[in-house]
């Protein structure tokens, strides 16, 4: 889950870490109150998006009186910034900037490790340094068992170039920003700039925090962290089922068992769809994992159907520990369930079944005749069935 900055800010408040006062508001009205309260001669304005690029896209916005801050506000609001809608702004204190750098903690899964990357150069997108310049941005591997202790914080700003008192703050303010990595389960902490100020102190005057869901079970506070009005309708109401799904912009429905099955069946689905017109493509990602009883099979199909980009729906299933006779048992009874919800399935569902038990439960299907199903033996012949059904 990203975090929105004002989320940001108010999570590394609480670990310590130095920030400037900030106060949200979603009215002119509320951010003049909100200048008003903090009371220091300038504020900044700032949409609240998750996404970057908000002050090339007029998304931040200085302000030199309350009554400034409203009107900025009022330009801020309602903003489409590539695609997102700006609901919220963040009043945040004005601040002093000499230098601006860059910090980011993030989690490197090729290596089993976390990454720190640190730059003298901050305040500019991060990438673009990173190409251009790569020498300018330090990369430091941290052992996820130690985390940041004093001695890696050390080695981060020695090899980012900071010397004497500067990096010895800047060191104190990284080992805070690692308890907030740790502390909070998060894959990404990224501040950017992170500032000295006229009078040298170091403070975090923007971030961004990305959590990890798995391990929600350890903090029941993030949940008041999500935006229910910004998730997807379809994604939430999977989540509500237990369901692992992810909504794509294609027209083909995607079932299958086990992540690694689901990702290659969106690669074969999308090359299939090149043959016809349109080219269709993959709707969503969804793995219903090992059991795939009647109920998980139909909440699947439910959420697919859903969708109305979606066309047709390709039930891609490698039998396991769950025999595919289980699974063509469990698509039957779900099209029962489905019709009884007053759901029936009006759209072709192509299933492709193999490995344990595949004879039978490609049995099971012919038997039950029902409409619109389709069986094809081989995962690319079911694929390219799936495809030419959505282009019709």
């Amino acid at each position: 889950m990203d975090l929105y900055e004002y989320q940001a800010r108010d999570m590394f408040e609480a670990h310590g870490v130095p920030v400037l006062q900030g106060i949200t508001a979603t009215t002119p009205a509320e951010a003049k109150a909100a200048a008003e309260k903090i009371g220091s001669p300038v504020v900044v304005v700032k949409a609240q998006v998750k996404t970057g690029g908000r002050g090339k896209a007029g998304g931040v916005k200085i302000a030199r009186s309350p009554e400034e801050a409203a009107a900025r506000a009022e330009e801020i609001l309602g903003l489409d910034i590539k695609g997102h809608v700006v609901q919220t702004v963040m009043v945040a204190e004005g601040a002093d900037i000499a230098e601006e750098y860059y910090f980011s903690l993030l989690l490197d899964r090729a290596n089993r490790r976390y990454l720190a990357m640190c730059s003298r150069e901050g305040g500019m997108e991060i990438e673009q340094l990173a190409v251009e310049r790569p020498e300018a941005l330090a990369r430091v591997p941290v052992d996820p068992n130690v985390g940041i202790d004093q001695a890696k914080a050390d080695e981060i700003v020695a090899t980012a170039g900071f010397e004497g008192a500067d990096a010895v703050e800047i060191a104190r303010v990284i080992q805070l920003l690692g308890k907030v990595y740790q502390g909070e389960d998060a894959t990404l902490v990224e501040v950017n700039p992170l500032v000295k100020t006229g009078d040298g102190k170091i403070v975090a005057l923007d971030g961004k925090v990305t959590l990890d869901e798995n391990a929600d079970f350890r903090h029941p506070a993030h949940a008041a962290l999500a935006d229910k009005s910004a998730e997807d309708p379809l994604e939430a109401k999977a989540k509500a089922k237990g369901l692992n799904y992810v909504k794509l912009d294609g027209s083909v429905g995607i079932i299958g068992n086990g992540a690694g099955l689901v990702m290659s069946t969106l690669d074969v689905v999308a090359y299939a769809g090149e043959e016809f017109p349109g080219q269709p493509k993959p709707a969503n990602f969804l793995d219903i994992g090992g059991g795939a009883s009647a109920e998980v099979m139909a909440n699947g199909l439910e959420i697919i159907l859903g969708d109305t980009q979606v066309k047709s729906v390709f039930v891609n299933v490698f039998g396991g520990i769950t025999a595919c006779d289980a699974v063509a048992n469990g698509i039957v009874q779900a099209f029962e369930l489905l019709a009884g919800r007053g759901e029936a399935v009006d759209k072709p569902l192509v299933v492709r079944l193999d490995g344990n038990n595949a004879e039978l439960g490609r049995k099971i299907l012919d038997d039950a005749g029902l409409a619109g199903l389709e069986r094809v033996d081989t995962m690319d012949g079911a694929a390219r069935r799936a495809a030419e059904l959505a282009a019709r």
